[in-house]
């Protein structure tokens, strides 16, 4: 098989929950998968985003064969990705909050930048920003969102965030975005965020190199994993980034062979589904993890 070229170091793997806000959705559910997680040694918690789910809806889902979300339930919790982890940020230390992903292009920009820093800041210094472009057209609809130049809002938001949390006095002029001499603040602990490129698509991995500091293609096979991280630092490289600094999120079964088979193709991050409960995911830790 195909290996991918790392930018970590040999033993250095993270371990993520993914899907954690739509997993735990009480109090005491959240209060206990953040405890557990972290006791384990997971690095990060990855949270989803639907604002709404449009009763009937017609796009396809594309990381299901039939086409639907959540085995075809259209009516279930999914609490805001931001809230829950500023939640999360309270009742824990070190583990790292991540949205993986939220839909970029049906977000206010500035508004976004304030809300992430804030986020940022308090939980210090632990925000992952995993931002996507969105494929439910009826749920744009909804919120009055621009579905067909959502591709082209996500590369030009991306630009203000990094704009908006960097300089001082903030001016910023594009086709989506225009501010004049704005503070933000409070910004990023570290003066910005990490931002993952969430996607399958070539396009999204070229959104990767381009513009992102990793690159999560959570549905993708393990036969084309190879090509797309190929794709996207050959487009790091093109954009003058440099492209082993581009980190490997993937997800796989919540099982040692499944995430020790990703570790050895170079993925930095690999990231298991929350639902399969705290004493399978804490005998997995201690497996992959020593």
């Amino acid at each position: 098989m195909a290996t991918l070229h790392a930018s970590g170091v040999e033993g250095s793997l993270k371990l993520g929950l993914m899907f954690a806000n739509t997993q735990a959705v009480t109090r005491e559910r959240v209060v206990e998968m953040v405890s557990a997680a972290e006791e384990a040694g997971y690095e990060s918690l990855w949270t989803v985003e639907h604002v709404v789910i449009p009763k009937g809806y017609q796009s396809e889902y594309p990381y299901s064969r039939s086409g639907r979300m959540a085995g075809g339930v259209e009516d279930f919790d999914i609490p805001d990705p931001l809230v829950w982890l500023a939640f999360a940020a309270a009742l824990s230390t070190s583990i790292k909050l991540a949205t993986g992903v939220l839909i970029l292009p049906q977000r206010n920009p500035v508004l976004l930048a304030k809300e992430v820093a804030s986020l940022d800041r308090l939980s210090g210094g632990r925000v992952i920003l995993g931002v996507g472009a969105g494929w439910l057209e009826e749920e744009f609809r909804a919120l009055g969102a621009s579905f067909e130049d959502r591709g082209e809002r996500v590369d030009e938001y991306i630009r203000a965030l990094r704009t908006l949390w960097s300089e001082d006095v903030v001016s910023f002029e594009g086709q989506f975005v225009s501010v004049e001499e704005i503070y933000v603040r409070p910004q990023p602990l570290r003066g910005a965020i990490p931002i993952v490129i969430g996607g399958h698509s070539r396009r999204a991995a070229r959104r990767a190199g381009e513009l992102g500091d990793g690159f999560y293609p959570a549905s993708t096979t393990l036969e084309d994993l190879p090509m797309l991280v190929a794709h996207a630092r050959e487009w790091a490289e093109r954009s003058g980034r440099d492209p082993g600094a581009l980190e490997i999120t993937m997800a796989a079964r919540p099982d040692v062979e499944s995430v020790e088979r990703l570790a050895e193709m170079g993925v930095d991050r690999v990231v298991v589904a929350a639902a399969a409960g705290p004493e399978a995911l804490t005998s997995l830790a201690a497996s992959v993890l020593g």
